[in-house]
């Protein structure tokens, strides 16, 4: 078994990283820990991904094994079968090595330069790695980092076997969609991305980008007092599993508080939000009053209340902030203030419709995830998900036809499929049987409403069987993403058994 190379080429070493190595490294399967830590030390936000690419092909050409990284970022390592079983068919292990790049307002991380600070949570009874006040890149780094450690060891039975590490998967799948035809050999892929133990995902929803931009009229202020309104505290998550949780989201409480006060305010800007994926947590508006602070507080005081009992308890704790700020130089016509208030309190947010053959599932949802003040527009992006691309497209026609009523420009980019489930593959029936052994009860076969690669992976292979387990990864997207220690473990004897029943 080969310990994983030093990414100390990847980051500034110091003492406190040397101490969180040794609490990570100490825990069991310790390969599995030790490549994650690594990947910890390697910055790799989306479109940020040449370092982490270049370790894992250094790691392979140290382990003496072929690699090779496509025009998409894509790197592909393969590893030959273990003796007596050259003539199972092939498998890939496929992951993503970029991660969410999401942080509390307070933190100064760089997620360019600096390497994320994973430790062993005591306040979750040391049950759970997590970090601090960053998202913690569990998601996909287990699953990584688990083929990373199945490429090192020497001990698993295994046939032809394929590791994959896509590029840019959160913020567009790109390397995915760019994936060659006829480079993979294997027949049966494994998709180490799934978050819940015990959980074998076999369908996952489609999505596309949607951009609606909105045309400012600006004027300079008639109001002799500028204000920052702020909202913090809310959980956020990840936009697709955690979108049926109807968390609070910060684009539309800032924008349903400035429009109660409409009257007495003239707005000059409104930032929320900084990825698609992401439920926005923070949110920031500056404008001009007349009114005093006090006068503007007691204004709001109702509306937060009426907001806060409609959240659900996690986001309650939500903070609401007035400040004086100084006068911004220029602000929006009242005209066009009613008009992006109204535009954006129309933006269908949430669940659009349940599964009609899942129950329990979202079929279709949106998220609005980011509202960004520009020099002469306001633009709102949002990310629309479905299980049925006819749904999805539909969701999206319907909202094209809102925002244009109001003079938007609208474009929809970054379509991906759904990936349709086959609930009878072999491969589906021995990842089962495996995981029942392991864990004492029946997996649970599931469909996602999330974008896993899967789908487009399927649009370059069709002939492929495809499923998708992982540990427990709670809270992905957000900067209380944490990984549970124990089911690592266990999801790692299950890879390994499953590795090995594929005769």
């Amino acid at each position: 078994m080969s310990t994983p190379l030093s990414s100390s080429n990847y980051s500034d070493s110091n003492q406190s990283n040397t101490d969180l190595n040794n609490e990570i490294s100490s825990l069991s399967p310790s390969l599995v820990w030790q490549y994650f830590y690594a990947l910890t030390q390697i910055p790799r936000p989306s479109y940020e991904e040449e370092a982490v690419q270049q370790f894992v092909l250094e790691e392979a050409a140290r382990l003496g094994l072929w690699a090779e990284r496509d025009a998409a970022g894509n790197v592909l390592v393969r590893k030959p079968a273990t003796p007596g079983m050259e003539n199972t068919p092939g498998v890939i292990l496929q992951n993503h090595l970029d991660m969410v790049a999401q942080k509390n307002e307070d933190s100064t991380h760089n997620f360019s330069t600096d390497p994320i600070e994973a430790y062993i949570d005591p306040e979750l009874n040391n049950e759970w790695v997590t970090a601090k006040g960053t998202t913690l890149g569990a998601d996909n780094g287990i699953g990584a980092a688990s083929a990373l450690a199945v490429l090192a060891s020497n001990d698993i039975a295994h046939g032809p076997l394929e590791a994959l590490f896509t590029a840019t998967e959160e913020t567009g799948m790109d390397g995915a969609k760019g994936l060659q035809p006829n480079w993979i050999q294997g027949q049966l892929l494994l998709n180490l991305d799934t978050e819940e133990l015990g959980d074998i995902c076999i369908g996952c929803a489609g999505g596309v980008d949607a951009t609606f931009t909105l045309p400012i009229d600006w004027q300079a202020p008639t109001a002799s007092q500028g204000y920052q309104l702020s909202v913090k505290g809310l959980k956020g998550g990840h936009s697709g599993i955690d979108i049926i949780k109807q968390r609070g989201n910060a684009a539309l409480i800032i924008s349903r508080l400035l429009d109660s006060i409409s009257r007495h305010i003239e707005v000059s800007s409104i930032q929320a939000g900084n990825l698609r994926n992401a439920i926005p947590r923070e949110a920031n508006a500056l404008f001009a009053s007349d009114d005093s602070e006090a006068e503007l507080n007691q204004l709001l005081a109702a509306e937060i209340e009426i907001i806060r009992r409609g959240l659900p308890l996690e986001d309650r704790d939500m903070s609401v902030s007035l400040e004086s700020a100084d006068l911004p130089a220029q602000v929006w016509s009242k005209t066009k203030q009613n008009t992006l208030l109204t535009a954006i309190r129309l933006c269908p947010n949430g669940v659009d419709r349940m599964s009609m053959d899942t129950h329990g599932v979202v079929e279709t949802s949106v998220n609005l995830a980011k509202i960004d003040t520009q020099e002469q527009q306001l633009q709102l992006q949002s990310l629309l998900r479905s299980l049925d691309d006819n749904a999805r497209d539909d969701l999206a026609d319907r909202m094209k036809r809102l925002f244009e009523s109001f003079g938007a420009s609208v474009e929809l980019a970054g379509e991906y499929p759904g990936w349709k489930p086959a609930p009878h593959f072999t491969l589906t029936d021995c990842v089962i049987s495996e995981g029942q052994q392991l864990l004492g009860r029946k997996p649970n076969v599931t469909v996602i409403h999330a974008g896993l690669e899967c789908g487009l992976l399927g649009q370059h292979y069709p002939h492929w069987q495809m499923v998708s387990f992982g540990p427990t990864i709670e809270m992905p997207h957000s900067p209380d993403e944490r990984v549970n220690i124990e089911s690592v473990a266990q999801f790692w004897q299950w890879l390994v058994k499953v590795l090995a029943a594929l005769k």
